[in-house]
């Protein structure tokens, strides 16, 4: 494959990404006029990155920079450039800095997204509001992974606020969770979009 080819391809690329952001009810603020003295293929790649962003919030670094296909230089510019212009803001994770559109998420919905984002805490987390109540025991044997990892990741979830831990494990503020899951079902992956089809016979209505 040509030079000029794996350019138009990556351009191709970006170009989608920023549409899809476009599309987004969530998306913010646009980046071209942060952008305005760039050249276009710089224009191209932080329009994309906010609309990437907009519609996968909570991904890290390297997500971005893969899924994109950006150097790491570029990316790290961009990001930086996005952060200080307050488009996006970012949020320590672990080893992980997550981003997300300025202004549109509270505290509990980033770090719920961060773990939405992990396979095993989100499968944990996805089966707690599809069935109240589970034990380590039920969890573990659904998502196929040993109770030491179950009840690990609960201890975390439980100090990131997110999960109650007192006799049954509980999701904490799980509409809220289930509406943030909701909206970005397809960029959680398949285990989401199940639940998001479920979504209207797990909310009750309770005058």
């Amino acid at each position: 494959m040509s030079e000029r080819q794996i350019d138009e391809e990556k351009r191709a690329t970006l170009r989608r990404f920023a549409a899809l952001g476009a599309a987004s009810p969530l998306a913010g603020l646009g980046a071209s006029g942060t952008a305005a003295a760039d050249t276009e293929t710089t224009s191209d790649a932080r329009d994309a990155i906010v609309g990437y962003v907009a519609s996968t919030p909570g991904a890290h670094f390297s997500k971005i920079r893969d899924d994109l296909e950006l150097g790491t230089g570029e990316t790290q510019h961009h990001l930086r450039k996005l952060v200080d212009d307050n488009v996006l803001v970012s949020r320590r994770d672990g080893d992980y800095k997550r981003f997300f559109s300025a202004g549109r998420f509270s505290a509990f919905e980033q770090v719920a997204l961060g773990y939405l984002r992990r396979r095993t805490p989100r499968g944990m987390l996805v089966e707690l509001l599809r069935n109240p109540g589970s034990s380590g025991a039920d969890l573990a044997a659904h998502l196929d992974v040993s109770r030491a990892t179950v009840s690990g990741y609960a201890r975390e979830l439980d100090e990131a606020g997110l999960l109650s831990r007192d006799g049954a494990y509980t999701v904490q503020n799980p509409e809220t969770l289930l509406l943030v899951v909701v909206r970005f079902a397809d960029s959680f992956g398949p285990d989401a979009v199940e639940l998001a089809a479920e979504a209207d016979s797990l909310v009750r209505y309770d005058p």
